[in-house]
């Protein structure tokens, strides 16, 4: 498996950020404003504006080639974006890890498209990476997110005590983990 096309379900497809995504990142995430506030950083209106996006793409796009990180959008059929899929800070050395970070369009929750979106990342970090682990924060009271982990073998590590700036305020949040050294099927058949 490389970071190409990874097809998600009959209507959204999996692929790396690309230059000349920042038109369709602005329009998604404007469209979710409301919805990613409380789980995301304070976002100022210039973040939203095509040109800001397509600088994110860009080095998006420069940090997937040094091996930094890989973030991918989920797009429908109809060209749009519709979530994302992160694998920020990649660590080498002793460590063979990284932090995952995701989110999907408010109108298309409860459908499942993140956990097999957070599947195929696993699939691709394990096989092409070759990550050891890979790391998740969700807030304290982000049940959905953590559903998703749990359905994908993420284990609760901790608590880590105003880890992240979300919404203006430093705030908690649970820590999972993920072992990447076998399939989640194998993991789900020991006794």
């Amino acid at each position: 498996m490389s970071a190409g096309v990874l097809r998600l379900d009959g209507e959204h497809i999996l692929r790396p950020v690309r230059i000349g995504d920042g038109a369709a990142l602005s329009r998604a995430y404007l469209s979710n404003r409301e919805h990613l506030a409380p789980w995301e950083p304070t976002r100022g209106e210039s973040f939203f504006t095509i040109d800001s996006q397509e600088r994110h793409a860009q080095e998006c796009v420069t940090d997937a080639a040094s091996g930094r990180s890989i973030r991918f959008v989920i797009e429908s059929d109809d060209g749009e974006i519709r979530g994302r899929m992160n694998i920020n800070n990649i660590v080498r050395g002793a460590f063979w890890s990284a932090d995952l970070g995701y989110w999907v369009d408010a109108a298309r929750q409860h459908r499942g498209l993140a956990t097999r979106a957070v599947s195929q990342i696993l699939e691709y970090s394990r096989m092409e990476l070759r990550l050891h682990r890979m790391q998740a924060a969700t807030l304290l009271h982000n049940i959905g997110s953590q559903r998703v982990l749990r359905g994908n073998g993420f284990e609760r590590i901790g608590l880590a005590p105003k880890y992240l700036r979300i919404a203006g305020e430093w705030q908690d949040h649970v820590l999972f983990q993920r072992l990447l050294e076998e399939p989640l099927s194998a993991r789900r058949e020991r006794p």
